[in-house]
């Protein structure tokens, strides 16, 4: 990016940098998939160990990378970055929200809610972290606690169709809500982790990103691969989830300053990030087609190796 380019790196280098940068990274990520696939097909992992797996994720690593992007030296322009970033995930999830409203009935529960929240925690923070540095999962962090805010909100909602099923309680006690708070404070006040405890959280956190893909390979390899590529649905809801967004998203972070380029690029790379897995959780909770979720997770994920780098060399241009 250009605030951290090195001089003799032109505007065009440095976007064909990015790109390829996040290419590769989401290629990994893709064997990692295949990975978690070919477990449950030999029957290594079964329906009950990926979803232990998913829980580790959600109550532990997922956690854990939030506490330590936010184990840094405090700053005021750190804090200043934290509340931008803050500003620019709200408005970018509100976006999302929208156009998933615009696009679907309110029949489409699935695809209402999976169009909305992307996959930020599970994919956006290690792709992040992987392309953009440690300082950028700080940046995130924002972004994947309202997100799960408003999974527990409005997606709740969308999902089930009764408000009266909304709980505070879900939302105070949410793992990801709790972490971001702690990191917060870690961050703010004049205390430190031992050595030995920051040590553990960041080999943790460095879990998120493989154990995350081999859950969602493990979902792929609960669905019949012909019937993956058959359903309209599920196109129209990659071609909203994966471009349509992200790139509504550039327009709404064009106008902050310049200086919050790493920030933006953030931002972008969680908003632009395939359908999350939540959505299949959810909508076995509220009795939905489970396996249309499933479909439209593992699809997104599928086509995101392409469409994440072409929406960040979309953004090196204009952002």
């Amino acid at each position: 990016m250009r605030g951290d380019r090195p001089c003799y790196l032109t505007e065009t280098e440095e976007s064909m940098s990015i790109t390829l940068l996040l290419l590769k990274q989401n290629l990994i990520m893709m064997l990692y998939l295949i990975v978690g696939y070919f477990l449950f097909k030999k029957k290594l992992v079964g329906t009950q160990g990926s979803a232990d797996i998913g829980r580790m994720l959600l109550y532990i690593v997922m956690p854990c990378a939030i506490i330590n992007s936010c184990l840094e030296e405090f700053s005021l322009e750190k804090l200043e970055g934290l509340a931008v970033s803050f500003l620019a995930a709200l408005f970018a999830l509100l976006l999302a929200i929208v156009v998933s409203r615009l696009t679907f009935s309110k029949e489409r529960g699935i695809e209402r809610f999976g169009t909305a929240f992307s996959n930020a925690g599970f994919i956006g923070i290690p792709l992040v972290q992987m392309t953009l540095g440690e300082e950028a999962v700080f940046y995130i962090a924002s972004f994947v606690a309202l997100l799960n805010i408003l999974q527990w909100t409005y997606g709740v909602v969308t999902m089930s169709g009764d408000r009266s099923t909304i709980s505070p309680k879900k939302i105070a006690t949410n793992p990801i809500v709790i972490s971001f708070v702690i990191g917060i404070l870690l961050f703010v006040l004049p205390v430190s982790l031992p050595d030995a405890i920051s040590g553990v959280i960041g080999t943790v956190a460095s879990m998120n990103g493989p154990l995350a893909m081999i859950v969602l390979g493990t979902y792929l390899a609960q669905c019949q691969l012909r019937t993956l590529f058959t359903d309209k649905m599920v196109y129209r809801s990659a071609l909203i989830r994966l471009l349509v967004i992200p790139l509504l998203t550039i327009l709404i972070l064009m106008p902050f300053p310049e200086k919050y380029e790493t920030l933006k690029f953030t931002i972008l790379i969680a908003a632009a990030a395939p359908i999350g897995s939540n959505v299949a959780i959810f909508a076995q909770l509220y009795h939905a087609d489970y396996t249309q979720a499933v479909r439209e997770v593992c699809v997104t994920t599928i086509f995101s190796i392409l469409t994440m780098p072409l929406v960040i060399a979309v953004a090196n241009y204009v952002l």
